[in-house]
């Protein structure tokens, strides 16, 4: 029986392209994503060509039972999660504070953190039953700084960061690895920031920002994503930030 990666925001950017990795190596991947049914199979047809094994879930994290119910149902019909990818994001998009209803603010952290929080009660015990595992969790520059329009990412974030540090506190000496991977720069994903700056705008900055290197590209960032899994755990990466060589960090802007 193969090891499972479980990724939770499996799109056509990080999420779907760190699962096709870990499928490569020998795992078998579930891919679960809220829309997009056929965007959803191409990735599990992409892996199965590639000769991997992968199954894909239409979930949406923020009904409640959706992820306990999801991770039971992978545990008992295919195989010992080994690795979770929480992928989520919750970006509601810029908006004053006027502008932000009790209802939006509270769904930032329904997806950021509390999703995560729901995802490690349910998964954790198995873990530590079997002797280890591993968390990955992706973030970003919110987690770290806050912005005008950005209070209900930002504070999800910043508690997503938290969580992450309070798990590894608890869960580290019991032999599993919680990852906080903040993103700190565009990645070239269609199903993200195409959609957020548009097809055309989107087209041009892959012609100009991704030809020199400027995007982070999901496929190295694969990369890290699996060195990072599979650390000895005498040198565990507990966080670290992911940027193209161009962009200045987040700690020196204004």
């Amino acid at each position: 029986m193969k090891p499972v990666c479980l990724v939770i925001g499996a799109g056509a950017g990080i999420g779907g392209t760190v699962g096709k990795k870990f499928a490569s190596e020998g795992y078998h991947a579930v891919l679960c994503r809220r829309s997009d049914e056929e965007g959803l199979q191409k990735l599990v047809d992409d892996i199965k060509a590639d000769g991997g094994d992968a199954t894909g879930y239409l979930l949406n994290a923020v009904d409640e039972g959706a992820l306990e119910e999801r991770i039971e149902k992978v545990e008992a019909e295919i195989g010992p999660i080994q690795v979770v990818l929480f992928n989520l994001g919750a970006q509601i998009g810029n908006r004053a504070l006027g502008d932000t209803s009790y209802k939006m603010f509270e769904l930032g952290w329904r997806m950021a953190t509390f999703g995560l929080y729901r995802v490690a009660q349910t998964v954790i015990p198995k873990m530590e039953a079997r002797g280890g595992g591993t968390i990955l969790v992706t973030s970003a520059t919110a987690a770290v700084r806050g912005n005008a329009g950005q209070h209900s990412h930002a504070a999800a974030m910043g508690g997503r960061r938290m969580l992450c540090q309070s798990l590894n506190a608890e869960f580290a000496p019991k032999n599993i690895h919680v990852a906080h991977i903040l993103i700190d720069g565009a990645v070239d994903a269609p199903d993200t920031l195409g959609k957020m700056v548009g097809a055309e705008n989107f087209a041009k900055l892959r012609e100009t920002r991704g030809a020199e290197d400027g995007l982070l590209m999901p496929e190295h960032m694969a990369e890290t994503y699996y060195h990072v899994a599979h650390q000895h755990r005498s040198s565990w990466t507990h966080e670290l930030d992911l940027r193209s060589y161009s962009d200045l960090a987040w700690w020196n802007h204004k």
